[in-house]
């Protein structure tokens, strides 16, 4: 228990160093060209802390390969290892620490994108940049929802509230009713139109029936169940959903038969691509002799760090192909965790056989 005790600690040290260092970097370089565009001491602050966000959810499970690489090479230089070693313990023994914390770092992480807005970092960070302000109001969403064709002008996801509604609805191929509102809210699980004018259609278009009608509504009810954060998100294209609403999204939009690539996309980036970094521990951890007479450390060093750079840019030109569409998420995201899973496996099976 000592010997995993130790290196732990070890661990954890150098993983929150590297960590500190390349999301200090991350972010200083990134402020150096955008510094004009703030003009307020307190955008400033928030767009750091948003892009502090971000740099930690980009750089942390790479952060967690450089630290195993960082331990292994001081245990070499400190001859810890071979001590390690001679007191009986095995390859596997050494490794079984770095794969528990670093898995548990990595369902830490996952938690983080579950409620919280830690996922929208960078979107943040943008609209401050670019807006002035964390969250841009979306504006023109047009969208079909259980047959009925809505439109927003602007939406404000974060006061749950729609500026200029109209609802379409068709039936039999014919527009049959009209629905316009200055704004709408939602409340109690629905969009709630105040002050609605309903403009029915009538069936057959003849000089013997009734015309148009004209209605007015103090109340409408409206699209059960669609959050303002699962619509901004979904119809806007974007990629960056949390655990919870990509969730949501997935549940309300497959029962409409609408296309959920995209959000399938997001779970499988949230829930399965951050394990590449233990699984990628193992690997490289395997390649490690035990001393320093066996290996140039400085070379292995610059080997394994470089080949740790190409994977995780291999993984992340992968992604976003996957969030373009320009290949499904299950190649870009599924297959490669899965290959190095049977690398992994390969190398610990070879190891402890």
């Amino acid at each position: 228990m000592l010997v995993y005790r130790y290196i732990t600690i070890h661990y954890l040290k150098y993983f929150l160093v590297i960590l500190f260092a390349l999301v200090l970097f991350m972010v200083g370089f990134d402020y150096v060209g955008v510094s004009e565009a703030l003009k307020s001491a307190n955008l400033v602050l928030i767009y750091l802390v948003y892009k502090t966000f971000f740099g930690i959810d980009m750089l942390l499970p790479i952060s967690l390969v450089f630290g195993m690489i960082a331990t292994k090479i001081y245990l070499i230089r400190s001859s810890a290892l071979v001590s390690f070693y001679s007191l009986g313990y095995s390859r596997t023994d050494i490794l079984k620490p770095f794969i528990v914390v670093a898995s548990l770092i990595i369902m830490g992480y996952i938690s983080l994108h579950s409620f919280t807005k830690f996922a929208r970092a960078d979107e943040y960070a943008y609209n401050i940049r670019v807006h002035g302000k964390y969250l841009n109001p979306s504006r023109d969403l047009f969208f079909i929802y259980q047959g009925q064709y809505i439109y927003f002008s602007k939406l404000l996801p974060i006061e749950e509230k729609a500026i200029g509604v109209r609802v379409f609805q068709v039936k039999n191929n014919s527009l049959k009713t009209v629905i316009i509102a200055k704004e709408a809210k939602f409340k109690d699980n629905y969009w709630v139109l105040k002050k609605g004018d309903v403009i029915t259609k009538p069936d057959s278009m003849s000089f013997d029936s009734k015309g148009v009608s004209v209605k007015q509504k103090k109340e409408l009810k409206i699209l059960k169940g669609f959050r303002p954060k699962v619509l901004d998100q979904v119809y806007l294209g974007q990629a960056d959903f949390s655990l919870h609403d990509a969730w949501q999204a997935y549940a309300l939009l497959s029962k409409q038969g609408i296309d959920t690539s995209n959000i399938v996309g997001a779970l499988y980036r949230i829930l399965i691509y951050p394990f590449f970094a233990p699984l990628l521990i193992v690997i490289i951890f395997f390649f490690v002799p035990i001393s320093v007479r066996f290996l140039n450390v400085t070379l292995f060093s610059f080997g394994a760090i470089l080949a740790t750079l190409i994977v995780w840019g291999i993984l992340f030109m992968l992604i976003e192909l996957s969030n373009h569409k320009t290949i499904p998420s299950e190649v870009g995201i599924i297959l490669p965790i899965v290959l190095l899973l049977l690398s992994a496996l390969g190398f610990w099976k070879k190891y402890t056989t």
